[in-house]
């Protein structure tokens, strides 16, 4: 199992005139101490308007600075707007940070969140999904193609040489954030990496697993010729400390990027600056949904920590990718909470990552076939409601969003 940690860059209300420096400056030094201590990806989103859950509207500008203070750590874009980026320009700034980096780039591409995100780049929110599919066709052949012309319904390029080109060939990793469960098999449908939020248990895990690598090898079908990339990362509230008490004290404000986002898709867009999101947060955790803990939360000591990651790796998961960065979770702790997990619980589980590559080669190559599990008990929405199996269509309607999502499980 592979180990990333994931960054909103949240700032909570109140603020002062450095606050976002401090807050840029602390974030690359947890990315590079989390290179000095193994970790193997560090995953940044890409948002635009929505102030206090993510100020992240240029997560190129802020790898390419992490990249020159690191040397192993995978950079991922998790995920870079098809949306509200020219394909063109996606493609010149994710070749020049594969070069920077030395290759180490993960590409995940995604539409945006909500209305307060698109419409002030003239994009209608029901256009989203089309809009990213034709983005994708026009862009990735960008990456290996020397000259390259597109006629799509939504982007028109005249004949040019998009340079320069990725040091990875013939592209970086792709990855889609997947909002809802059932979009994991869109994601290995069209041979990409699924970003997703962690199951809450060993039997969802495997179900969901088994979903993916099976539409992965028998139901793929790419949007145009790029190399597919099979992998299931699943993302989860993190904060890792000598005791369970200790660490949900002192992450404490780990939901606040799930209640945040839910706000703004059901209220937004707001009038800047007239809606302070920390004091409504804080009021929605005095209701009984504010005070339920998901169960799934890789939230506590070392042993209640390990105890967790052993279903997802009993499950086959890829990767983990932890969220410590959240609400008002403090440098200070969140640079114990890596150092802790990285010395005490990730190098057991990194140690086994050969034998995960071989089950993995295996079930690509037809050797192992894996059981097909119902997924529909373990299909929660944002009510916890079970929900029925989503046809091939709605499950690209509800595929990609400017983010990771939302645990599926949780009240919002």
């Amino acid at each position: 199992m592979k180990f990333g940690i994931f960054y909103e860059h949240q700032l909570p209300r109140p603020w002062n005139e450095n606050s976002e420096h401090k807050l840029l400056m602390e974030s690359l030094d947890q990315i590079e101490l989390a290179d000095n201590l193994g970790y193997d990806y560090a995953w940044e989103v890409e948002h635009h308007f929505l102030e206090e859950y993510s100020h992240s509207s240029a997560p190129e500008v802020f790898l390419a600075a992490a990249s020159q203070r690191t040397k192993n750590i995978r950079l991922g874009h998790g995920i870079i707007q098809l949306t509200t980026n020219h394909p063109a320009r996606v493609a010149e700034k994710v070749a020049t940070l594969d070069l920077i980096s030395n290759g180490r780039v993960e590409l995940g591409l995604g539409e945006g969140a909500s209305t307060t995100e698109l419409h002030p780049f003239n994009l209608r929110f029901r256009d989203k999904r089309d809009v990213w599919e034709d983005g994708v066709k026009c862009m990735l052949p960008m990456f290996y193609n020397h000259a390259w012309e597109y006629d799509g319904e939504y982007f028109k390029f005249p004949l040019r040489a998009v340079v320069p080109k990725p040091l990875q060939k013939p592209h970086p990793p792709l990855w889609v954030a997947c909002s809802q469960l059932d979009t994991i098999r869109y994601a290995a449908h069209r041979g990409m990496g699924a970003l997703c939020f962690k199951f809450v248990d060993l039997d969802a895990s495997r179900a969901w697993v088994n979903a993916y690598y099976n539409t992965f090898v028998k139901d793929q079908e790419k949007l145009c010729d790029y190399q597919a990339n099979a992998n299931i990362a699943v993302v989860s509230g993190f904060m890792c400390c000598e005791t369970d008490e200790q660490a949900w004290e002192k992450a404490d404000g780990w939901t606040f990027f799930q209640f945040t986002l839910g706000l703004y898709s059901r209220e937004g867009p707001f009038e800047p600056g007239t809606v302070n999101f920390w004091d409504r947060y804080q009021e929605w955790k005095q209701t009984p949904a504010g005070q339920k803990r998901s169960g799934s939360e890789l939230i506590g000591s070392p042993d209640t920590i390990r105890e967790k990651l052993l279903e997802l790796e009993t499950g086959n998961v890829d990767q983990v990718i932890l969220l410590n960065q959240a609400g008002k979770n403090t440098h200070e702790d969140i640079c114990s909470s890596l150092e802790l997990f990285g010395k005490e619980v990730m190098p057991e589980f990194q140690a086994r990552e050969k034998e995960h590559q071989q089950w993995k080669q295996a079930v690509l190559n037809g050797e192992l076939e894996l059981e097909e599990i119902d997924t529909d008990p373990y299909n929660f929405k944002a009510r916890g409601k079970p929900t029925k199996k989503s046809s091939k269509e709605e499950a690209n309607r509800n595929m990609v969003s400017g983010a990771v999502g939302r645990p599926e499980s949780q009240s919002i």
